[in-house]
């Protein structure tokens, strides 16, 4: 697995990053942990380094799960380890919380779960309305001089965030949500993090099973059965547009899936693809999208197929309003 550098830092990561927001049950319900586990062993035979997890996935359970993984096996120092703060998981219904001694908290608590002394990687999980940057520079720099954090970064925070944020402390990557389906960090977000050296680290590539070829369930059993884009006019409409994908993915001998996620690691503000992983089978057949990048002339005609589709699943729904 080919390892780069994770924006101005000294991370050198895989290119394809081991989620863990599947570990949400609120989200996703319960998944089998030890499925889960093999997926971690293969990840670190495969050379996946880099995992990805926050305390608001299941109220801590995944780091939780992730620390007795770290502990058990002994290999912590083959990992980089990225977390995230934001919804205080204290309290219900949870709620944003960026004031500096919530940080200091979450962080400590993080810590404890992951059964780790420092995070390589703290991000704020989202937009808080009512941040203070000078409590979070205060709280960010303790962390720092403590040892207990390596590098800070930022989730779902536009250009005009970051350059506020920047004012006052250090902001190192981005984590935007980014797929075929889901393109508006192009426009802003990105040629800010290239201008600025910031890292990035996309989520959602495959938009939750979206632009895979698996078959849709009469019921997923998960919050995508609320979810719009999940319903069968509308999912069948976004599933003509990958069928369409199939010559690009033939070209290159990819699946749709491997396409999916290499059309996001051919963007050149991209440093690496979020997938959550539930079993080692699925890290295996996801794993060769990383060994390149696409073709512009690809790039572009995968890109222009599912803008169409989704402009038709808009029109549909919007005809359902």
């Amino acid at each position: 697995m080919q390892r780069v550098r994770l924006g101005q830092t000294d991370l050198e990561v895989s290119r394809i990053c081991f989620g863990c927001w599947q570990m949400s049950p609120r989200f996703w319900g319960t998944i089998p942990l030890e499925p889960w586990r093999a997926a971690l062993r293969l990840a670190r035979e495969r050379g996946v380094n880099f995992i990805d997890t926050a305390d608001a996935y299941g109220d801590g359970f995944a780091e939780e799960q992730l620390g007795e993984f770290l502990a058990r096996e002994k290999c912590r120092e083959e990992f980089v380890i990225a977390t995230k703060f934001y919804w205080d998981i204290t309290r219900e219904p949870r709620v944003p919380n960026t004031a500096r001694d919530y940080i200091l908290r979450a962080c400590e608590s993080s810590l404890r779960r992951l059964r780790i002394e420092y995070i390589d990687l703290y991000q704020v999980h989202a937009w808080d309305p009512l941040l203070r940057p000078e409590e979070v520079a205060d709280a960010f720099g303790q962390l720092r001089r403590e040892g207990k954090v390596r590098w800070f970064g930022v989730s779902n925070w536009n250009d005009a965030q970051m350059r506020m944020g920047r004012r006052h402390f250090e902001i190192s990557t981005l984590q935007p949500c980014y797929s075929l389906l889901r393109r508006d960090a192009e426009a802003r977000e990105f040629p800010f993090c290239l201008e600025h050296g910031i890292g990035t680290l996309v989520y959602s590539p495959l938009e939750r099973g979206l632009l895979t070829e698996r078959p849709r369930p009469e019921r997923f059993g998960d919050h995508r059965d609320n979810d719009p884009w999940f319903q069968r006019a509308v999912y069948d409409r976004i599933r003509q547009g990958v069928t369409e994908l199939k010559p690009i993915a033939q070209r290159h001998g990819l699946s749709i899936a491997q396409l999916a996620v290499r059309w996001v690691l051919t963007h050149p503000a991209v440093t690496c693809a979020i997938v959550g992983i539930k079993s080692a089978e699925h890290l295996e057949s996801i794993l060769p999208a990383a060994d390149g990048v696409l073709p512009s002339a690809d790039w572009h005609e995968a890109a222009n197929v599912m803008g169409q589709a989704r402009r038709e699943a808009e029109r549909f729904l919007a005809g359902m309003r």
